[in-house]
């Protein structure tokens, strides 16, 4: 699996204290301006850097952005697993893991409307945290729809890849920056509906 850390380019030397602070103001400066009225410029001047000094660090704008992303990211998934693991069937699990994704992005959100911004770009220009982390969904799916067939709880006879693209396809608007802003007002029912309707089509 894909970390989504530490996919994007990176240039000069190993400074994480330096990388760490460039991410730092670049994560203030687009919350407060706006990820597509930013330039690298505009970073390099707030920390007081040159360009070329920024750039030793990380090639472009998106990568800066991809590293903000990377990190939402990875904090929704592991809240996502660790709700995933109450559950006490395949069923519960699958509902809690979907439950808490879209209740994690929707508050992002609501919170920070301009990091937001980011993750609806890092969807529509296929950034690498954001492949990385429809496999990852992708992986989890699979591995809640094999527990609930070895428990007995779902049917066989289908692809196990088909139907974890399919639950995907059925969740993408309740978990998609792109889509949920427009479906917003119908949660969380709307996704407890749709879940709902992906378990009855897996039971035995």
């Amino acid at each position: 699996m894909t970390n989504l850390l530490h996919d994007t380019p990176n240039r000069g030397p190993a400074e994480h204290a330096v990388r760490d602070q460039i991410i730092k103001t670049a994560a203030d400066y687009f919350g407060h301006y706006g990820y597509t009225k930013t330039t690298v410029a505009d970073l390099a001047r707030e920390l007081g850097f040159s360009k070329t000094y920024v750039y030793r660090f990380f090639e472009s704008k998106q990568a800066i952005g991809e590293e903000i992303c990377a990190a939402h990211l990875t904090v929704l998934l592991d809240n996502a697993r660790e709700e995933l693991r109450k559950g006490t069937s395949a069923s519960d699990q699958l509902r809690r893991f979907f439950g808490s994704v879209s209740a994690h992005t929707a508050r992002l959100l609501h919170e920070d409307k301009r990091i937001y911004e980011i993750a609806v770009i890092a969807c529509i220009e296929d950034w690498a945290p954001a492949i990385s982390y429809l496999d990852t969904l992708r992986a989890i799916i699979t591995d809640i729809v094999q527990y609930g067939r070895d428990r007995g709880e779902f049917e066989k006879k289908t692809p196990i890849d088909e139907i974890s693209r399919s639950i995907l396809f059925a969740m993408t608007p309740f978990i998609d920056p792109v889509y949920l802003d427009r479906n917003l007002k119908h949660l969380p029912s709307a996704q407890t509906e749709m879940v709902g309707l992906v378990l009855r089509s897996l039971a035995v």
